[in-house]
C-alpha cells in the first residue's frame, strides 16, 4: 500500500509543509502576506483536508483590523497620544503600509490569506485558533529592547524603504518564499538587529508553535508568513512547552534609562542652583533662559516645519523646556495633541492614510499624518535643545 504521508505531500506546492507528531498531523502552509498565490493554496488546503482546527498568525486585534475596512475611522486618536502610545501606532503604520504599498502592485493586499484561511474555516464550520500574540505586546517588546540608536536606525530605514520604487512579481515572490532565501533574509536581519529579529521572529516562532500545540484535534492546518515556518516546525519538534507568559511581558525600562531619563534634569537644575550661588542669581538666570530657549526654538522650528497650527507652535515652545526636565511625558505629545485638538482628521484622511503614508507630500496635507508630523519632529527638535543645553550649562559650571 502506498504510503498515504507521500501523497499528502505531494498532492501540494512546497510552500506546504508535513509535520506529524505525537500522533498528530499538523499541515504548515509557509505564506506571502501580499500573494494571491498564497491564499488561493491556502483554501485549497483547507478545503481538501478539512482539519479538526485551523490555526492563523492573527490576534484577536489584527483579525478585527483585517475584516473591518473602516478600522482607521475607529481610531481614538487623543485617547492613543494619552496613554503614550503614538510611536507603537507610527511603527505599525510604517510596516503595514509597506505591506500595502508592495500589496497594491500585486493586485492583492496585506493579510489576504490569512481572511481566506478565517473565512474558509467559517465557510465549512472549522474552528479557527488566532495563534499570534497581541501585536501592541509584539511591537512595544520590539521598541523598548532597541536602543535610542537603533529606534533611529530603524525609522529612519523603514521610512526611506517606503518611498523607495520596487518592482515585484509574483515569481519573485515565490523566489522570496523559498527557504534558502528566506533563511539568508532572516540571517542578514539578525545582523544588522538582532533584536528586532528576537522580538519579531524568534519569539514569535516559539509563541506560534505552542498555541499550535495546544489547538484541539488530531490534524491541524496553520497558516503563518513564511519568515517563521523553519522556526515553527524546531519548536514543534521540541517537547518541551514554551511559558507564553514569558514573553508576553512588556520588558520595564533599562535601569541605564532611568538614570539618564532622570540624571540630566537634575544634573541641569542643579547645575542652574550651583551657579546662582556662586556666580549670582544673574549669571543662574542667563543660564535659564538659555535653557528655556535650546529647548523651545528647536522644538518649535519641528512644529513650523510640520505646518502645525499656531498653537501647536507655541505649545511646542513653551513644553520642550518643561518636559525636557521630566521623563514621564515628552514635547511631541504635547504639540501633538494640541494639533490633534484644533486640526482633527476628518474621515477621508483616516481613510487614505494607509495609502498617503507612501508620499512624503501628503504627510503636510493628510491631517492624521500631519499630528505624526508634528509628534516626530518637536521630539527631535526637544531632544536637540537638550543636549545643547545640558552641554552648555554644565560647561558654565567649570568657567
Amino acid at each position: 500500500m502506498q504510503d498515504p504521508t507521500k501523497v499528502i505531500i505531494n498532492s501540494y506546492p512546497d510552500d506546504v509543509h508535513l509535520i506529524m507528531k505525537d500522533g498528530r498531523v499538523f499541515f504548515l502552509i509557509g505564506t506571502a502576506h501580499i500573494s494571491r498565490q498564497s491564499a488561493n493554496l491556502v483554501k485549497e488546503v483547507i478545503t481538501k483536508e478539512k482539519p479538526d482546527t485551523v490555526c492563523v498568525e492573527l490576534d484577536k486585534k489584527r483579525f478585527k483590523a483585517l475584516s473591518e475596512k473602516n478600522r482607521w475611522e475607529n481610531l481614538d486618536l487623543k485617547t492613543i497620544i494619552k496613554e503614550k502610545q503614538l510611536s507603537t501606532m507610527i511603527i505599525n503604520l510604517v510596516l503595514a503600509s509597506y505591506q500595502k504599498k508592495l500589496g497594491e502592485k500585486l493586485g492583492v493586499m496585506p493579510g489576504t490569506e490569512l481572511l481566506e484561511a478565517a473565512n474558509t474555516a467559517k465557510e465549512l464550520n472549522l474552528p479557527i485558533e488566532l495563534c499570534d500574540r497581541e501585536v501592541r505586546i509584539t511591537l512595544r517588546r520590539s521598541w523598548h529592547s532597541m536602543t535610542f540608536g537603533q529606534k533611529l536606525k530603524f525609522l529612519t530605514t523603514g521610512l526611506a524603504g517606503l518611498f523607495e520604487k520596487q518592482e515585484l512579481t509574483e515569481e519573485k515572490l515565490a523566489e522570496l518564499r523559498s527557504k534558502d532565501v528566506l533563511s539568508e533574509m532572516m540571517e542578514e536581519l539578525g545582523k544588522a538587529m538582532p533584536v528586532l529579529k528576537r522580538v519579531l521572529i524568534d519569539e514569535r516562532d516559539s509563541y506560534l508553535a505552542e498555541k499550535m500545540k495546544r489547538a484541539k484535534g488530531k490534524k491541524i492546518v496553520s497558516v503563518v508568513g513564511a519568515g517563521h515556518v523553519k522556526g515553527i516546525i524546531n519548536h514543534l519538534n521540541n517537547k518541551e512547552p514554551i511559558d507564553l507568559n514569558k514573553i508576553e511581558q512588556i520588558p520595564p525600562s533599562k535601569p541605564i534609562t532611568k538614570v539618564i531619563g532622570w540624571g540630566i534634569p537634575t544634573i541641569i537644575v542643579a547645575s542652574i542652583f550651583y551657579i546662582g550661588y556662586t556666580k549670582g542669581f544673574s549669571e543662574a538666570g542667563d543660564n535659564a533662559v538659555f535653557w528655556i530657549l535650546a529647548n523651545g526654538i528647536p522644538s518649535a522650528i519641528g512644529a513650523i516645519i510640520a505646518l502645525a497650527h499656531p498653537l501647536t507652535i507655541i505649545a511646542a515652545f513653551i513644553a520642550a523646556p518643561i518636559t525636557s526636565l521630566s521623563p514621564l511625558i515628552g514635547a511631541g505629545y504635547v504639540a501633538a495633541f494640541i494639533q490633534a485638538y484644533f486640526k482633527p482628521p476628518v474621515v477621508k484622511e483616516f481613510q487614505n492614510v494607509m495609502s498617503d503614508f507612501n508620499h512624503l507630500t501628503k504627510w503636510w496635507q493628510n491631517r492624521l499624518l500631519k499630528v505624526f508630523l508634528v509628534f516626530i519632529l518637536t521630539s527631535l527638535g526637544s531632544v536637540l535643545g537638550t543636549y545643547v543645553g545640558f552641554f552648555e550649562i554644565v560647561r558654565n559650571v567649570f568657567r
